[in-house]
């Protein structure tokens, strides 16, 4: 399996200071432990290129997007709310993260390689048409997704979000748009407020939304039957032309923010049930992007699971 990683020290410099959880740290303990994994060396490296403002503008306003770069400019701690701290550099890192997200996204499509994830920072799936959120200044993820659309001519593209956290902005960009379908794994009652089951889009797209909420102390096997009983068959349902993942680790046991208590191997599982799809509907086509996660033990391990499943490395069984 080809697999790409999209990497640069330069997402270090998104500096949110002292005691921000979305930190620098983050990555670079992360990128330190894949290193050392035996299948390390097989993916394929992928160096960012810093976006176009015309594809932020697919999903973002304008005068949202002068707002981020003015404010970063400036030197202000935050963005819109203080909890999406920023620095002068953090304009030009976001706009790197969301063209590597865009680079994986040629590389796939390009037939470069099968699949790959992004190792980047700032995060993207609480950012708004129009407002910062959650960490978030831009929506990477929405942002790939209609590049895949007017770049490569895709029509069908399946978003899944298994971040602790609903992803708000992901879900009010395409709530009206039957040609991209957002599914949510996620706490709740939780932050943002959003992501209730009976939000299932509407006018056009509406029956292209599914949101999975999870209770505080859900497990392994709360999400296993969740991906059986909803996941898939909304995948099945779809047939998508390829699948993006919003790929958040918070939801595991360890993490500081939350209250959802999976391991580390159940990211593997997940993956492997999302490559099962891919492959028979998308011609094996996923890419995916870090969100959140912030411990720094159980970050590294569980994206290496991730990792390691998409390249093919380590193959389990469903589970019955």
């Amino acid at each position: 399996m080809r697999t790409g990683f999209l990497y640069d020290t330069r997402y270090l410099n998104h500096d949110t200071g002292y005691g921000h959880p979305e930190c620098a740290e983050r990555l670079s303990v992360t990128i330190n432990y894949l290193q050392q994994q035996p299948w390390f060396q097989q993916l394929h490296a992928i160096t960012p290129i810093s976006a176009d403002r015309k594809w932020l503008e697919t999903v973002h306003s304008r005068d949202y997007i002068d707002h981020v770069e003015q404010s970063c400019r400036e030197g202000l701690p935050y963005l819109d709310t203080p909890d999406v701290a920023i620095c002068r550099e953090s304009y030009d890192i976001a706009l790197l993260a969301a063209g590597g997200a865009m680079q994986l996204a040629d590389a796939v499509m390009n037939n470069e390689i099968d699949n790959g994830f992004g190792l980047i920072r700032p995060p993207g799936h609480h950012a708004e048409h129009a407002q910062a959120l959650g960490f978030c200044l831009f929506n990477n993820i929405a942002i790939v997704a209609r590049y895949l659309q007017q770049a490569h001519g895709l029509d069908k593209i399946l978003i899944l979000d298994w971040d602790v956290h609903h992803g708000n902005g992901t879900q009010h960009i395409f709530e009206a748009d039957p040609s991209v379908f957002y599914i949510s794994l996620h706490q709740h009652p939780f932050y943002p407020g959003s992501g209730r089951g009976t939000e299932t889009g509407h006018d056009a797209g509406s029956g292209t939304t599914l949101n999975c909420p999870m209770p505080a102390g859900a497990s392994d096997q709360e999400y296993r039957k969740a991906f059986k009983d909803y996941v898939i068959p909304a995948i099945n349902d779809f047939h998508p032309q390829v699948i993006l993942i919003s790929a958040g680790f918070d939801a595991h046991r360890d993490d500081p923010l939350a209250g959802i208590c999976l391991s580390s191997d159940i990211y593997r599982w997940m993956t492997q049930r999302v490559m099962e799809c891919a492959d028979h509907h998308s011609h094996g086509r996923i890419i995916s992007l870090l969100e959140g996660g912030y411990d720094l033990h159980a970050l590294p391990e569980s994206i290496a699971n991730h990792l390691s499943a998409l390249s093919a490395y380590h193959i389990e069984p469903v589970y019955p």
